[in-house]
């Protein structure tokens, strides 16, 4: 398989093109994203196969483990393929509960951007972004001061692009009036509609829009109306969650996660499904 035959195509960030249908390596994480996964090697060789299938876009956090799936990551695929694009967050760590405080202030920012270099051996991270609010959802507040670092670490080559995550509409206009930015990555998926108006003014302007729990998360999405649709197609229920997404708006880019071979590959063929203006109308109503 190759980018061409992912469902979707591709997406351009900034000057870096990218498949729509990404992936997420949060999962590869132990337990609750904390400690190593059970089989190391098993997971490295899922990123591999990730990248054999054509995916370019690979979506991490070094306070996954923390730093577990970044290494998983160089340890599988460095020296990286041409083509390959890896995406990471700052702006949150861990603490021994397995919480996430926040850790946006200067120092932290740099010291978090020096470690994704150092542990993905990368000169230049391709696309950082700031991760916003709490585990419960994005919170009001400036992101001046943190943006304002990030933006400087651009200026200074270590950064490519930048984007936000977890943010309000407020915090992505004020992030956009610092420094350009090429995504937003936020909680949306069938059943959790926050952000449509966002994702039209987004596309209108050429940004990306990652969805983050695009299947519920912690709280896998049920829906008597999303199993119709599926039942009608010989689907399962979660890819035509998937292939909903794709077909919402085309600035959106997927990038579920998964620690099975079996599991990306359901993945991948439900987001390929083709749903017709009545389905599309059908599943529309579920989050509204």
């Amino acid at each position: 398989m190759s980018f061409t035959s992912l469902p979707g195509g591709t997406w351009t960030l900034g000057d870096l093109t990218v498949t729509r249908f990404g992936y997420g390596a949060m999962q590869l994480a132990g337990p609750y994203v904390m400690g190593p996964p059970h089989d190391p090697d098993g997971a490295r060789a899922l990123l591999r196969e990730v990248v054999e299938l054509g995916i370019t876009h690979i979506d991490t956090a070094d306070a996954y483990g923390p730093h577990v799936t970044n290494r998983l990551i160089r340890e599988a695929l460095h020296p990286y393929p041409a083509g390959l694009h890896i995406v990471t967050k700052v702006g949150a760590g861990r603490d021994a509960q397995g919480g996430w405080p926040p850790a946006r202030d200067p120092a932290s920012l740099r010291r978090a951007v020096h470690d994704n270099l150092d542990l993905l051996k990368l000169d230049r991270l391709d696309l950082v972004n700031l991760r916003l609010g709490n585990a419960q959802g994005p919170q009001d507040g400036s992101l001046a001061e943190a943006f304002e670092t990030l933006a400087e670490l651009q200026r200074e080559g270590l950064i490519r692009h930048l984007g936000v995550s977890n943010a309000t509409a407020a915090q992505v206009a004020e992030a956009r009036s610092i420094a350009p930015i090429v995504c937003v990555q936020n909680m949306y998926n069938l059943a959790y509609r926050h952000d449509d108006e966002l994702i039209d003014a987004l596309a209108a302007d050429g940004i990306a829009y990652v969805p983050f729990f695009p299947l519920g998360g912690f709280s896998p999405l049920q829906s008597t109306a999303l199993s119709s649709v599926a039942d009608r197609l010989g689907a399962k229920p979660m890819g035509v969650a998937l292939a909903w997404l794709l077909q919402r708006s085309p600035n959106i880019l997927l990038i579920p996660g998964t620690a099975a071979s079996e599991h990306l590959h359901e993945n991948i063929d439900g987001a390929a499904t083709q749903l017709s203006p009545d389905d599309l109308t059908e599943l529309d109503r579920i989050g509204r």
